[in-house]
Order: structure tokens, then C-alpha cells, then sequence
């Protein structure tokens, strides 16, 4: 087991104040692998110090300096690549063909995006007779979630510096190691001292003194919906900037009139990506009703290749769940889809055959759910699919847009301008049409109680900023 003493505060490591540790797990075998200061509020009193003493130096940093800095943190991380694919493999459980194409290999992409958007970006526009400036906002506090450890830390880091803020970041006490990696880069690529900070920590403890402190002048926080409600609360109570990356509950409508093999099959690879643990996830399938057993057919098959297995295995296409918690409420969610009429009909709560270790789930599909059940309205956050019956399009609507969720989704049609015209009409922040693939230059967010506020690209970029008006 490795002990972490150090955090990241003002271009260097340095002791915790705070003699308490967090124990990281491996989740395929329930070993404890690691352990992290748990940070407290002196440690945030640090972190935000160092990030203030550096604000106004990083602000008035040329763009286009900001970009070389950027770029070299992108080459410090892409030199360190395996050690973050191992390092996310062994604390997340991530198979390792996602850790190294999603988990790692989009946050590069996004690093890159900005270094490329910070040489097109105008900071200042002309608007009649007034001159208009897009100032940082100041420090930010990013909170990051577990299941996407690295990129929502990129989401977060790369987009505040971009716009000129310096960042204490707080990463999820369950997979904090691959944030070490990221200040380890950091460090090695010689950005200014005090613009990256990093402070592990408890989310009652050292994420509620970040989201408090008075020096922290905007919060980015993505996480679950509940604990979002409070952040937003606390930010809304000192009038503090905030943004809001919150939970899911996303849709796939396969359209009358289009061929069900593969929307299902895409369908089913989404739903299930890193074992279920994504907001964005399609975890509501809505197909017609003429055609509904034949679709759940479908996407029993296609769950049937998403054995359980060890994370280190190429072959491997569905780790564990992060830990025991999140595996008995997911298996409790199955449980409430059965008690609420639901048919099993791959799946179920029934551990992995030959897992006797490790907080695995097998892949699940519900069949005869009603939309108001509540494995189709409340967010599970795992290996679990509901397939739902619709009669008409504007039945189908209805569905689609018929929870407190609307952060994404995806619609198959017989032509892209049908699939189009429907998902105009959805409630969510992205929606892939026909399959369409992941774009990290468009904005990512939610409409409803998905959050506020986006991430990626220019629309990420500009979260972090403050507009001036110079009227001539």
C-alpha cells in the first residue's frame, strides 16, 4: 500500500496539516491500495492563499503564453499516460481498454482543444460605442465526481486556466490518486506557481470549506444531484458564481421506421459504458410498442456480451462498480424495478458467477417498466438498462421528457432530419443523433435538475469568465 503525505500547494508538495488519511480501494479486489491526506480547512486556507497570491500574474498572462503553458501540461500528461490508465484502472476498476481510450485518452483531447482555442478566442469585442472584456472570474474550486476522475478534472482545470484562473482542485475521495498524477505533470511542466493547487479530501470537510471560503470566487462542482443542491445553496448564499454538472436519467428513442439492430446495440454499449457510472448515460430505452419484444430481444443479446471481469483483462468490458455502496444500491434498484413489476430479463442482483471478490454487478436489462416506475425516473448509477413501450412520437416525447432529468440523450430515425426535428424537441443538453460520436468542443451540461452551466470548448471557456464594458 502507498501512503500519499504530500498535497499540491504553490508550485510544490507539501505536508497536510491534517493527520487523517483516506483509504482508497481496489474495487475488482476490495484491497485497500492506497492512502490520501484527508485534507482540512487549513489545507483550503493554503490552497486558496497560493491561488490568490498567483491570480492576478496568471490573469494578465498573454493568451497566447496560456496556451504554451497548456501545452506543455498536455505533453507532462501524455508522458505519464500509462501511469494514469494503471492508476485509474486500479482505483475505478475501469476496464482497461476504456481507461486508456476515455478515461485518459479524451482528457488529452480536451487539453489540446483549448491550447488550440486559446489562439482563436477574442477576449474583446466591439459593441457599438463600448469596448467589451472577458475577465477571469478569480479563483475557482473544482470539485470533481469518482467516475470520470481524470477528464472532469481536465473539464474543470483546463478550461479555468485557459480563461486566466488559478485552481484548487478537490478530487473524489474514492479515486483521488489519478489526481497526482495530474499535479505531478503540472509540476513537471512548470506552470506558474499557485495556479493548480490540490487539496484530497472528504466532501463534508474539505469540499465544504473550498465551497465556503471567501477567497474562492467561483465553484465548479460535478457530482450528484443531492449533493449539488447543497453546493448551489452555499455559493447561492455568498452570491458566488457556480457551475453545476449534475445526474441523468438520458433517453434513447429509436424512431418509427428505423432499423432496431443497431440504435439497440449502441443503445446497450452506452448504457453500460464504465459499468454504468456515467450522468449521461442512455439508461432509458424508448422503441415502439409494434416492435418492443423484438428490441428487448435485441438488447438482451447485446447485454449478454458484457461479461464481468477483471479490469486488467483487454477483454474485459465491464469492471466493478467504485465500491460496496454503490453496488447494494444499484442491486436495491433492482430489487424496487421487480417489486414495481418489472421483468428481469438478463441480469439481476445475483453476483457474477466466479467473482467472489470485488463489487461487481452483471449487466441488466428491465423489460415491462412503466415510465413512472422508479428504476425509469431516479438515476441508478450502474449496469442497469429499462426498456420502455411508446405508441406514438408525441407519447414517445412525453417519456423522453418526462423526468426531473435532462442532461442528455440519443434518437435514431429513419433520416437525420427526422431525428433531428424530434430531438429539438427534447429537454436535455446533448443528444447524439444516429450514433454521432462525442464532441468535446461542444458544450456539455443539462437542462431541469441536470445542472447549471456547461463544460468543453468555448461555452466551457466562457463559464469561467466575468464581461467588462468600457462605454467610449
Amino acid at each position: 500500500m502507498r501512503v500519499y503525505e504530500s498535497i499540491y500547494v504553490d508550485g510544490d508538495w507539501a505536508d497536510a496539516d491534517a493527520s487523517e488519511r483516506i483509504e482508497v480501494l481496489d474495487p475488482a479486489t476490495e484491497r485497500v491500495i492506497a492512502a490520501v491526506p484527508a485534507a482540512g480547512p487549513a489545507d483550503v486556507d493554503a490552497a486558496v492563499e497560493a491561488a490568490h497570491g498567483a491570480a492576478d500574474e496568471w490573469a494578465a498572462t498573454p493568451p497566447e503564453r496560456r496556451a504554451e503553458h497548456l501545452a506543455a501540461l498536455r505533453d507532462a500528461l501524455a508522458a505519464r499516460k500509462d501511469e494514469a490508465i494503471a492508476t485509474i484502472v486500479k482505483e475505478l476498476g475501469a476496464p482497461v481498454t476504456l481507461a486508456e481510450r476515455v478515461q485518459v485518452g479524451l482528457p488529452l483531447a480536451v487539453l489540446d482543444s483549448y491550447v488550440k482555442l486559446l489562439a482563436e478566442f477574442e477576449f474583446e469585442e466591439r459593441v457599438g460605442n463600448s469596448r467589451v472584456f472577458a475577465e477571469p472570474v478569480g479563483v475557482v474550486g473544482a470539485i470533481t465526481p469518482w467516475n470520470y476522475p481524470l477528464h472532469q478534472g481536465i473539464a474543470k482545470v483546463a478550461a479555468a486556466l485557459a480563461a486566466g484562473c488559478p485552481v484548487v482542485l478537490k478530487p473524489a475521495e474514492d479515486t483521488p490518486l489519478v489526481a497526482y498524477v495530474l499535479a505531478d505533470a503540472v509540476h513537471a511542466a512548470g506552470l506558474p506557481a499557485g495556479v493548480f493547487n490540490l487539496v484530497p479530501g472528504t466532501g463534508p470537510v474539505a469540499g465544504e470549506a473550498l465551497v465556503r471560503h471567501p477567497g474562492v470566487e467561483m465553484v465548479s462542482f460535478t457530482g450528484s444531484t443531492a449533493v449539488g443542491e447543497r453546493v448551489g445553496e452555499l455559493c447561492a448564499g455568498q452570491i458566488k458564481r457556480v457551475a453545476l454538472e449534475l445526474g441523468g436519467k438520458s433517453a434513447n428513442v429509436v424512431l418509427p421506421g428505423t432499423d432496431l439492430d443497431g440504435p439497440v446495440a449502441k443503445g446497450v454499449a452506452n448504457a453500460f459504458l464504465n459499468s454504468g457510472q456515467t450522468c449521461s448515460a442512455w439508461t432509458r430505452m424508448l422503441v415502439p410498442a409494434d416492435r418492443y419484444d423484438e428490441a428487448v430481444g435485441l438488447a438482451a443479446s447485446a447485454a449478454a456480451k458484457y461479461t464481468c471481469g477483471d479490469p486488467r483483462d483487454p477483454k474485459t468490458r465491464l469492471g466493478p462498480l467504485v465500491n460496496a455502496r454503490q453496488r447494494e444500491r444499484v442491486r436495491g434498484y433492482i430489487e424496487t424495478g421487480v417489486r414495481e413489476g418489472a421483468t428481469v430479463v438478463t441480469g439481476g442482483t445475483e453476483p457474477p458467477d466466479g467473482l467472489e471478490q470485488g463489487f461487481f454487478v452483471r449487466a441488466t436489462v428491465l423489460a415491462n417498466v412503466h415510465p413512472d416506475a422508479t428504476v425509469a425516473q431516479e438515476e441508478i448509477f450502474g449496469p442497469v438498462l429499462v426498456v420502455l413501450a411508446y405508441g406514438d412520437v408525441d407519447e414517445a416525447l412525453a417519456i423522453a421528457n418526462g423526468t426531473h432529468f435532462g442532461l442528455a440523450g440519443g434518437v435514431f430515425g429513419p433520416d437525420e432530419e427526422t431525428a433531428v426535428a424530434f430531438a429539438r424537441r427534447m429537454k436535455a443538453g446533448q443528444i447524439d443523433i444516429n450514433g454521432g460520436r462525442f464532441n468535446p468542443q461542444a458544450p456539455f451540461g443539462g437542462f431541469k435538475r441536470s445542472g447549471i452551466g456547461r463544460e468543453f470548448g468555448a461555452h466551457g471557456l466562457r463559464e469561467f469568465l466575468e464581461y467588462k464594458s468600457l462605454q467610449l
